[in-house]
């Protein structure tokens, strides 16, 4: 079917036919015409409307160029194929304008090339590509279970109900068909493409992981609070194999891996190279002082351009809309900045690697939560042996680096460990803060903004402007790395959340209040 009418201006007579026979398409396949899912650049198919809602929608909105296979409109993955390689390059998606002339333009594919490095993955391409039943010449196991967990998902499909489903089906088809019997067999199944996550339990006052040691695997209660392991009932008594809080970690080395076992996704990997346009000019973090420091201070990441740059996003939300205000899960995402800017932001190029369930918010304690991705971020750091390229054809030595960290103040504070409120609130001034308690609110303000202004700048003596005094400081210079660590490498910290026994003494020396909470983990 031809589909080139997608990327035509929707004001000419091509769009308007292509689309018509589009509506026509979907509505001979639509299970209720009066809910098409709707393709347009606002909805992206997730909500659905009638013909003529959608028609609208789309000569607005403008429609979803990627949206290359028609899955949601009656269109199989498996009869449509894998575009060929001429027509993926010529489908462009277009990015923010003086990208540089060396760009090429990427379209997104749905299907995308693997490589068959893997011996574990070749098996499973190979089981995958079984006919779902004898005689069956229009879907195969592997489009089975790829479609029915997209529709899992987009209708919110609890696992028993998918596994009544499965039952259903597999008894509605001609016997020995391949479709699995229960969630579990279908999830083992997909596991082998690096999608496996780990349940690990944790404390309820965030004090440990129960991970690592062998006797802190098997303990029954937290050796640093006593707290129970397991929840407690109604009677308080401990229910066996029901832990109290769990963190799920989602590792991220397979799939890094994965990345670049798809030539398409290879290549784009090292476009911050290939394609950015090198004027000085600030489009992409490859061009901040950031990137080339690390560059030039590490030859051995910097001299191969596959190596990754990551960045760090945390911040809390409540999964229950309104109806528990008070529950906080957090989840910890890694950015890839390797990608072009057009990529780096999507959902699929977002990797999830933490997820830190509530009731309560870790705060200051998330460090505990850390521990196992820090592990994978040194190791990374050293290297992950083995890893091929598609695109090249070659196996290399990937190497990442952790670059920032995306949060709000708050969850600043949390992650670096420095004060954010109070005296030394300012994470740059730290000790040189200066603020001022109001006199009627009791308030802490920071009037000496004024020293970041030039040194013979007029505002500097606008007394009456401003609070009344004349600014003659020069702003306090940011600490290095070394002096940051010089400092908080004294700090003892005990994480966990406890009741505490004596109330807190209020100190009046503003020299003895500190401005770390505790150590950078990264550091311990």
């Amino acid at each position: 079917m031809d589909k080139s009418w997608m990327h035509a201006d929707r004001r000419s007579k091509e769009f308007e036919l292509g689309f018509e026979e589009f509506l026509k398409f979907a509505e001979s396949n639509a299970v209720n015409i009066d809910k098409i899912s709707c393709p347009c650049k606002k909805c992206c198919n997730v909500d659905g409307f009638s013909v003529e809602v959608v028609r609208d929608h789309v000569f607005y909105y403008g429609i979803l160029e990627s949206y290359k296979v028609w899955r949601w409109h009656g269109e199989s993955m498996y009869d449509n194929g894998v575009e060929s390689e001429s027509e993926s390059e010529s489908e462009s998606v277009n990015g923010d304008p003086g990208m540089g002339e060396n760009d090429v333009e990427v379209g997104e594919s749905e299907d995308e090339e693997m490589s068959e490095d893997s011996n574990e993955f070749l098996k499973f391409v190979e089981d995958g590509d079984q006919p779902l039943y004898n005689g069956c010449d229009h879907t195969t196991k592997m489009n089975f279970l790829v479609e029915s967990f997209s529709w899992k998902a987009k209708h919110v499909v609890t696992d028993s109900c998918f596994g009544d489903f499965l039952e259903l089906v597999k008894g509605l088809l001609p016997a020995e068909n391949l479709v699995p019997l229960t969630t579990n067999d279908a999830k083992k199944t997909l596991s082998v493409l690096g999608m496996d996550y780990e349940k690990i339990h944790a404390c309820p006052n965030d004090c440990i992981l129960y991970r690592g040691d062998a006797v802190l695997v098997d303990a029954e209660e937290c050796p640093s609070c006593g707290v129970s392991r397991w929840k407690l009932g109604r009677d308080n008594i401990p229910k066996k194999n029901v832990p109290a809080k769990v963190l799920w970690y989602f590792p991220p080395i397979p799939r890094f891996k994965r990345f670049y076992q798809s030539p398409k996704t290879a290549k784009n990997l090292t476009w911050h190279d290939w394609g950015r346009k090198k004027d000085k000019m600030m489009r992409h973090p490859a061009d901040s002082p950031t990137w080339k420091l690390l560059d030039s201070k590490y030859p051995e990441l910097g001299n191969d351009h596959r190596n990754l740059r990551l960045a760090l996003s945390s911040d809390g939300f409540n999964p229950h809309s309104m109806q528990n205000s008070l529950y906080s899960c957090w989840p910890v995402i890694l950015v890839t900045y390797n990608l072009p800017p057009w990529l780096c932001m999507k959902r699929k190029f977002m990797m999830l690697t933490l997820l830190i369930s509530g009731p309560k918010q870790p705060g200051n304690d998330i460090d505990v939560y850390l521990q196992p991705l820090i592990d994978d971020l040194k190791l990374l750091w050293n290297g992950v042996e083995e890893v091929y390229d598609a695109f090249r054809g070659e196996y290399f030595k990937l190497k990442a680096v952790l670059f920032w960290t995306i949060n709000d103040f708050p969850a600043y504070g949390n992650l670096s460990g420095s004060v954010v409120r109070g005296y030394h609130g300012c994470p740059i001034c730290v000790d040189q803060t200066r603020p001022r308690r109001l006199k009627k609110g009791n308030k802490l303000v920071f009037m000496r903004h004024r020293r970041g202004l030039p040194r013979h700048h007029p505002y500097r003596r606008q007394a009456a402007a401003f609070d009344n005094t004349i600014e003659e400081d020069l702003a306090p210079v940011p600490l290095t790395g070394e002096e940051v660590l010089a400092r908080v490498e004294g700090l003892n910290c005990e994480f966990g959340k406890r009741e505490e026994s004596t109330p807190r003494v209020r100190i009046v020396d503003d020299q003895d209040r500190p401005c770390w909470k505790k150590s950078l983990y990264s550091f311990n």
